[in-house]
């Protein structure tokens, strides 16, 4: 299977070297695309940006080279190295190793980010003020998190306990957890961390959360995203209901979120892409952009399994 993967990507990447490289007088424009991992989330913020680009500057007139990471960090670094060789207009980075790859590559290539939580976390900047400030910039996918944790208190009023159940080694899914943890130590509640460290541990310790817990809380987490239905499989039978951080991961195993629209992140950073391409914006003096309209969503089926009544408000998940 590793060895199909990289005969794959080295594919994708080999078709990109025949689609020319920089902007050309006649103004078409090359955009590598490196995405870290296939789940709706990503997909859905990838498909927005090339229908806003497409959409501004005509498919005739923009080439994209995409590169699906497979959720491995070092796949990005090569995908974001081969753009740069290849001098692209513009790379955009969806989701965090993505967009540190990207950071990482270049100085000089605009970048923006999407599905990107927290650009402060991400990139290690101290008093991170809205704008990186360099060649990057993007947009976040970051919903109110307090809102989020009072869903499980309003949802699972008898809970106790909750788990924070996240991937340990990506910064924004520790970013989310413990604003969401202090939130709900300050209301008294008890709340443990149960992180995995990739696809390899979710089963288990899903299963270890489920089994010491009331209710757990998943935030927007690409690894947890990719593996809905493992995750599902080792909690569904203790009966425990989980927040999740967005609609996708709400979609495979939890109840109920608070969740931005992927796709619109995808077409502002899109929008956004433009502005730069066409000249009219510096990528360095533009502030990081978010979703303004987060909407409150539930999974019908787990409601249902599990006998939790959705006050009005709420969104059916589709």
């Amino acid at each position: 299977m590793k060895k199909l993967l990289a005969l794959v990507i080295s594919i994708v990447l080999v078709a990109g070297c025949f689609a020319g490289c920089g902007a050309a007088d006649d103004g078409k424009y090359t955009i590598g695309i490196c995405q870290l991992v296939t789940h709706d989330a990503l997909d859905a913020a990838t498909k927005g940006f090339k229908e806003a680009v497409i959409a501004e500057l005509g498919e005739e007139n923009v080439e994209f080279i995409e590169v699906n990471a497979a959720n491995n960090p070092d796949t990005c670094t090569t995908a974001v190295n081969d753009f740069v060789s290849k001098k692209v207009d513009l790379i955009m980075a969806n989701a965090t190793p993505a967009l540190q790859a990207a950071y990482n590559a270049t100085t000089e290539i605009p970048i923006l980010g999407t599905s990107v939580t927290e650009y402060g976390v991400a990139l290690e900047i101290d008093d991170f003020t809205g704008t990186v400030g360099s060649n990057v910039s993007g947009t976040s996918d970051l919903a109110p998190l307090t809102e989020q944790a009072q869903m499980i208190i309003d949802l699972v009023p008898t809970a106790k306990t909750v788990g924070m159940l996240y991937c340990k080694a990506e910064a924004n899914s520790a970013y989310q957890v413990k604003v969401v943890k202090d939130y709900l130590e300050g209301k008294g509640l008890t709340v443990k961390d149960f992180g995995f460290n990739g696809s390899e541990d979710v089963a288990s310790v899903s299963e270890a959360a489920a089994s010491a817990c009331d209710a757990l809380y998943i935030p927007t987490d690409n690894t947890a995203a990719s593996c809905t239905e493992t995750i599902n499989g080792a909690v569904a039978p203790k009966k425990v209901p989980i927040i999740a951080g967005e609609s996708g991961i709400c979609s495979g195993c939890g109840i109920a979120t608070l969740s931005i629209s992927y796709a619109e992140l995808g077409k502002t950073t899109g929008k956004m892409a433009v502005k730069i391409l066409k000249g009219e914006e510096k990528v360095e003096e533009m502030a990081i952009e978010y979703d303004q309209n987060p909407t409150k969503k539930y999974n019908k089926t787990l409601c249902d399994e599990l006998g939790i009544t959705i006050p009005e408000g709420y969104e059916e998940l589709k």
